[in-house]
């Protein structure tokens, strides 16, 4: 059985924290349901939780979070020294980042991270495709996925493949070989939680936005798809160059 770590790099609202349980409990729901055998074992790094060593993990899982990749804040620096740690060649584990957790490896990596001028990215956003073989299934051109985030990467690391792509956010999804896989939007969520973040940040991203975005979610979004990505990326029938750049 693969064993599975998430570092959870934020905590939920109090109202919503006994829905969810969390965002490694999120994540844990989405792989099981795209057909995940493993052990999953989450850490809290905002609360310095962290295993005592990486080495018996087939992958880690950074999450989303609220906090800004460049942050100064104490456990933000520990979080970028650890992702250093784990992209390091003799490192054992792959390492995927989800939102936060793509900008922190992205920073890691030498590219450049930061606000975006075009505000907030919120709901459901429809990217460009550009593996069509990732993941060892058909894919389409596009992928839709749920999304909320103001920072992004805004340069793509060196040495890694772009797999996903919009005018938005043109390093919407990329990988290095077959140890790093990264998104910005989030496969995790699901269209309620999303609607609670519109709701939340109604005035910040504005009428327009936010009712165009509630419409949106009613198209559905394919979190799970790219949750097969991941699982196959794990066990390591998911590297496909298909039309990426590098």
């Amino acid at each position: 059985m693969q064993k599975i770590c998430i570092l959870e790099n934020d905590h939920l609202d109090a109202e919503l924290e006994l829905r969810y349980h969390g965002y490694g409990a999120m994540f844990e729901r989405l792989l099981r349901q795209a057909g995940a055998d493993a052990q999953f074992d989450v850490f809290n790094t905002e609360r310095g939780q962290y295993p005592p060593s990486f080495d018996d993990y087939d992958a880690v899982i950074l999450t989303g979070g609220r906090a800004d990749a460049f942050s100064g804040d104490p456990w933000v620096a520990r979080l970028r020294e650890t992702v250093s740690a784990l992209l390091e060649p003799h490192s054992k584990p792959k390492l995927i980042g989800v939102c936060l957790g793509h900008q922190l490896v992205g920073l890691c990596m030498g590219a450049e991270v930061g606000r975006s001028d075009k505000g907030w990215g919120a709901g459901r956003m429809t990217y460009r495709w550009l593996a069509p073989d990732f993941g060892g299934e058909a894919q389409s051109e596009s992928i839709a996925l749920l999304a909320s985030h103001q920072d992004q990467v805004a340069t793509l690391p060196a040495g890694a493949t772009l797999l996903a792509t919009s005018d938005f956010c043109p390093v919407a999804a990329f990988r290095v070989d077959d140890r790093v896989l990264c998104v910005q939007p989030h496969p995790e969520f699901v269209e309620d939680y999303s609607a609670y973040l519109l709701q939340k940040r109604r005035r910040s991203i504005g009428e327009d936005k936010f009712e165009r975005g509630m419409r949106e979610l009613a198209k559905g979004h394919e979190g799970e798809r790219f949750a097969r990505m991941m699982l196959a990326f794990i066990k390591g029938t998911g590297v496909s160059a298909g039309k990426a750049n590098q």
